[in-house]
C-alpha cells in the first residue's frame, strides 16, 4: 500500500485496507478448514440457486459467534443430495452442521466463509447427542415415566388429535377409525400444528395447553405425523416439548409415523404406535378389549339361556304328561267312589225319607189333636178373662169420672177471672207478672190487671214487708 502523507499524517484508503485485509487472511488461512456451528438461517434463493447461511454459536442461550456464508448453488445442490441420502432429510435451518469452509473477503460485501461441504452425521450426531440430554434430563426429574403410569379409558372413544388437517398420516388414522368393519364410533377434534421445523415443539406445546383446559372433554391425546427423516424429527426431542407431554394429565399416544430412530417425545408418551394406522389400530383394539368380553359373554349367556329353557321346557312337558296321568287316574278313582257313595246315599236317603214321613205323619195327627184341646181350652180360658176385663173396665171408669168431676170443680173455683172478682189483682212488668217487691224499681212502668179492666201506674217508692 502507498499511503498518502499529510501533516506527517499516513492516510490510506479504505480500498487499500480491505485489500490488505484480504491478502493478510488469504495468506493466514489459505487452506479451508473445518468448523462447528449452528445454521441459524438458510437463506435459499430460488431464483440464483445460491444460499447465504447465517452462522451462529451459543453458550448458555446467548449468542458469541455469528458471522454470514457463502453456499454457491453447485456446493448446495451436492450437499442437499447428500443429506437426502444420508438423513431422508434435505438440508435445513435450525441444526448444527460440521462444514468445510474457506475465508472469504470482499471490500464490498465484507467477511464471510464459504462453504465446501457438510458433514451429514455430524449433524445426525448432534441430534443424538440433544435426545440423550433431554432423557438424563427427565429422568432426574423423575418424570420420565409419569405419562405412562395413567390409565386409558376402558373404551378411548374421544380423542384431541394434534396434526395437520392436509396430512397423510391424518388422513391414514381417520379411515382407519371412520371405516372399521365393527361399526366403532370415535368422537376426535382436530388442534392444528407444525408437525416438522424447528418450530414444531412450540407448536405442540401450544395445542397441548389449549387442550389441557377442555381435557374433560376427552380420554387421550394422539399425535399425529406422516413420517419424515431424523432431522425433521429433532423438535420431537426438544425438552419443553418433552415433559409437557410427561406431565399431561391425559394419556398421549404418538403416531409419529417414523420406525428407524424413536424420538424422546415417543419414549415418553403412554404408548408409542409407530404409525397413524397403528394408532388408529390401538383403539380400535381397546374398543376389542372391552366388546370381545362382552360379546362372549353374551354368546354364552345367549346359549345358556336357550339351553336352560330347552330344559325347562323339558320339564315342563314330563310335568304336564305326569300331571295328566295322575289327574286321569285320580278322576277314575273318585269316579268310582263318587258313583259308590251315591248308591249308599240313594239307598239310605230312601229310607230316611220313608221314616221321617211316618214321624211327620204322626206328629201332624198329634199336633192336630194337640191345637184342638189348647184351642178349646184357651177359647174357655179367654171368655173368663174378658168377663173380668169387663167388670174392671167398668169399676175403674166409674172411679176416674169421679175423681175427674172433683177435679173439675177444684179447677173452677181456681180460675183467674174468679180469683180477680173476689177482689185479688194481677200487677205485672214488661208483660211478665211481678211475684216480690225485689223484682220492682222505682219508675217501673207496672200493669195492674183487676176483674173489670187494667190499671197503668209508675212506681215511685219500694216497701218490703218482712217475711213472716
Amino acid at each position: 500500500m502507498m499511503p498518502e502523507k499529510k501533516e506527517e499524517k499516513k492516510i490510506y484508503s479504505l480500498l487499500e485496507v480491505m485489500e490488505s485485509i484480504r491478502r493478510t487472511l488469504g495468506e493466514r488461512y489459505g487452506s479451508p478448514f473445518w468448523v462447528k456451528a449452528e445454521m441459524n438461517k438458510l437463506n435459499h434463493y430460488m431464483h440464483s440457486g445460491h444460499c447465504y447461511p447465517e452462522l451462529l454459536e451459543k453458550r448458555d442461550g446467548k449468542v458469541v459467534a455469528q458471522i454470514k456464508a457463502n453456499l454457491w448453488k453447485e456446493d448446495y445442490l451436492r450437499i442437499n443430495d447428500n443429506f437426502l441420502r444420508v438423513l431422508k432429510e434435505p438440508l435445513k435451518e435450525g441444526i448444527f452442521i460440521l462444514f468445510l469452509a474457506r475465508i472469504s473477503f470482499d471490500p464490498v460485501y465484507g467477511l464471510s466463509l464459504r462453504i465446501l461441504e457438510i458433514d451429514p452425521v455430524y449433524s445426525l450426531g448432534e441430534l443424538e447427542r440433544e435426545k440423550q440430554e433431554t432423557i438424563d434430563r427427565l429422568r432426574r426429574e423423575g418424570i420420565f415415566d409419569t405419562n405412562k403410569q395413567l390409565k386409558l379409558a376402558m373404551v378411548p372413544q374421544r380423542i384431541a388429535v394434534i396434526s395437520v388437517e392436509t396430512s397423510k398420516g391424518f388422513a391414514d388414522f381417520r379411515k382407519v377409525i371412520e371405516t372399521n368393519s365393527w361399526g366403532y364410533c370415535f368422537f376426535y377434534m382436530l388442534f392444528p400444528s407444525l408437525l416438522q421445523g424447528e418450530k414444531v415443539a412450540e407448536s405442540i406445546v401450544r395445542q397441548l395447553d389449549r387442550i389441557r383446559m377442555v381435557q374433560t372433554h376427552f380420554d387421550a391425546v394422539a399425535i399425529i405425523r406422516g413420517g419424515g427423516g431424523d432431522i425433521g424429527l429433532a423438535g420431537y426431542n426438544r425438552y419443553e416439548l418433552t415433559r409437557q407431554i410427561a406431565l399431561f394429565p391425559l394419556p398421549v399416544i404418538t403416531g409419529i409415523g417414523h420406525a428407524t430412530n424413536e424420538t424422546v417425545t415417543e419414549m415418553v408418551s403412554f404408548r408409542n404406535c409407530i404409525t397413524p394406522t397403528d394408532l388408529g389400530g390401538f383403539l380400535l383394539q381397546q374398543f376389542h378389549n372391552f366388546s370381545v368380553p362382552v360379546q362372549e359373554a353374551q354368546r354364552i349367556l345367549t346359549e345358556t339361556s336357550r339351553q336352560l329353557l330347552k330344559d325347562s321346557l323339558y320339564h315342563l312337558l314330563e310335568t304336564v304328561t305326569n300331571f295328566q296321568t295322575q289327574t286321569t287316574n285320580f278322576l277314575h278313582a273318585s269316579t268310582r267312589i263318587l258313583i259308590h257313595q251315591a248308591t249308599g246315599i240313594r239307598g239310605f236317603t230312601g229310607f230316611f225319607i220313608r221314616n221321617k214321613r211316618d214321624i211327620l205323619t204322626r206328629s201332624s195327627i198329634q199336633m192336630k189333636s194337640g191345637v184342638a184341646r189348647v184351642t178349646k181350652t184357651s177359647h174357655v180360658r179367654l171368655t173368663d178373662c174378658m168377663a173380668t176385663l169387663r167388670t174392671r173396665a167398668v169399676r175403674l171408669i166409674r172411679d176416674w169420672k169421679s175423681t175427674v168431676d172433683t177435679l173439675s170443680k177444684q179447677l173452677h173455683l181456681l180460675d183467674p177471672v174468679r180469683v180477680l172478682s173476689r177482689g185479688y189483682t194481677i200487677t205485672l212488668l214488661n208483660g211478665k207478672p211481678v211475684y216480690t217487691s225485689h223484682e220492682v224499681s222505682p219508675g217501673d212502668i207496672l200493669k195492674t190487671i183487676t176483674s173489670e179492666g187494667s190499671i197503668t201506674s209508675t212506681a215511685t217508692e219500694i216497701q218490703s214487708e218482712p217475711s213472716p
